[in-house]
């Protein structure tokens, strides 16, 4: 990994890009009115289901917009988050303490969340907790790639620090108790090192998937819930240029990477 910087912590307040609201971009991307923020929010999502079966029950945490129920083929899929907002199935919920039932999920789905939660590991024993032996833990998360680390520090737009104990679970990896505050670098401190990983989460789950993805077609959707410049294309130019971002990606992941896809299998007891 490439650190430019050891830390770079902002607030929301901070930041140099403007918010849109959860209800505007739901409808933005139905409508399709910005077809970069449409095929990013597919790339997303659309690998995961290859993890999952038409039979299976799931839950989506901090669900956001909630894409997942378009874009995902379950039995069901409930969606939930620490907000109210009335699209979801499950509201004001906290991802390290669910109080759903034990066992009770095929699969979970965690995109863009786990580096907004506190106690990455708490996280995880919940999660363990509510799902079947065999079930999936299907995350996308920021990887903080040296391009990464670059785009932060221009638009300070949330924030990471490298120096946190994310296996702590008294001391929040985060600055401050704001729920939308973040640390990016969750993703990259808890599985860097994949033998680590399992060693320290007493071996409930195994790392079967683990690829690095996104850089121009993030950089030019001016984000999913923010409002920036981008440059509108159709889904044939979006095509070529997301060949070119797997290409690159594969040569130099920490250079350019802007995103990482895990998947997490819970061990049987």
């Amino acid at each position: 990994m490439i650190k430019i910087f050891q830390k770079l912590i902002f607030n929301n307040e901070n930041s140099k890009l403007n918010k849109k609201s959860i209800a505007s971009v739901i409808e933005e991307y139905k409508e399709s009115k910005n077809k970069n923020l449409h095929f990013l929010v597919n790339e997303r999502f659309t690998w995961m289901q290859q993890f999952i079966n038409k039979t299976d029950v799931g839950l989506e945490v901090g669900a956001g917009a909630a894409f997942s129920k378009n874009l995902i083929n379950a039995k069901t899929l409930y969606t939930s988050d620490y907000s109210n907002d009335n699209h979801l199935d499950y509201q004001n919920i906290d991802a390290e303490k669910t109080g759903f039932e034990d066992l009770k999920y095929d699969f979970v789905i965690a995109s863009n969340m786990m580096h907004h939660v506190p106690h990455p590991i708490l996280f995880l024993e919940e999660m363990y907790r509510i799902l079947k032996p065999g079930g999936r833990l299907i995350i996308f998360e920021p990887h903080v790639s040296m391009i990464y680390q670059l785009v932060t520090f221009f638009t300070k737009h949330e924030g990471f620090d490298f120096t946190v104990d994310v296996w702590n679970k008294n001391k929040s990896v985060k600055q401050n108790n704001n729920p939308w505050d973040s640390n990016q670098a969750v993703a990259y401190l808890l599985f860097k090192n994949h033998e680590l990983f399992h060693k320290n989460i007493n071996y409930k789950f195994k790392i079967i998937y683990d690829k690095f993805a996104e850089f121009m077609i993030f950089l030019n959707s001016s984000g999913i819930y923010s409002k920036g410049f981008h440059i509108p294309l159709n889904f044939t130019i979006l095509k070529i240029i997301n060949l070119i971002d797997i290409f690159l990606i594969k040569l130099f992941p920490n250079i350019f990477a802007l995103g990482r896809k895990i998947v997490l299998v819970k061990n049987k007891e």
